[in-house]
């Protein structure tokens, strides 16, 4: 126990650097929230999946949406810290796939990036990320191609989603499993932060699955 509470205490030391070094790193000039002010929605944006095919969201018009930046790895050392990491993927990617399997019929789906920007924690190549995913954590929502979310490299779609919800400290994405909520219209109407609960934004969830 309190081996668990003294980690607690350094997980959430290294989250607060973590926000700290992006807020100052990845803090984005007035010119880049206009590149993307002629989008009016995600249905404007076409990505690409893990397989390297192009796909247009407008395919997933009139769904409820929860764009995530992911990862699958976690830094594996002596620190306790590393309790956390490892339990951070781990409990986010299960309560994803409780959300999924149990709105996937309803109109809901995960959208998920990986994404190599925090930690190094997601170094493999699409082929071996889909693979360690679908067989370490049974993910069945879509993965798309990895990319980069913060920065001058940052994916389009990811510069629109952040110039319509910023965060606390920025707009710049703070860690891995930040979550955009999107309505049936493909418009942004929640952020949450890297350490919010999939299940705890369950009800939000309910809430635009049952609007018309």
């Amino acid at each position: 126990m309190q081996l668990w509470k003294f980690s607690n205490w350094v997980s959430l030391f290294f989250l607060g650097f973590g926000l700290f070094f992006y807020y100052f790193t990845y803090t984005s000039p007035p010119s880049y929230q206009m590149a993307e002010e002629t989008s009016k929605s995600i249905y404007d944006f076409t990505v690409k999946d893990v397989r390297g095919n192009d796909v247009s969201l407008s395919e997933y018009s009139g769904k409820v949406l929860l764009l995530v930046n992911v990862a699958s790895k976690w830094i594996l050392c002596s620190y306790p810290s590393s309790l956390f990491f490892s339990g951070f993927t781990k409990s986010n990617y299960e309560e994803l796939n409780v959300l999924y399997e149990k709105y996937k019929n309803k109109g809901f789906e995960i959208l998920a990036f990986p994404c190599n920007q925090f930690g190094g924690q997601e170094p493999e190549n699409n082929e071996k990320i889909q693979e360690f995913v679908c067989t370490r954590f049974k993910a069945e929502f879509p993965i798309f191609d990895k990319i980069e979310v913060n920065g001058k490299n940052a994916a389009p779609l990811y510069k629109f989603l952040k110039s319509q919800k910023g965060g606390i400290f920025g707009d710049g994405i703070k860690w891995n499993f930040t979550k955009f909520l999107v309505n049936k219209e493909g418009k942004v109407v929640e952020r949450y932060a890297p350490i919010t609960s999939p299940l705890k934004i369950e009800k939000d969830i309910q809430n635009l699955l049952e609007s018309s």
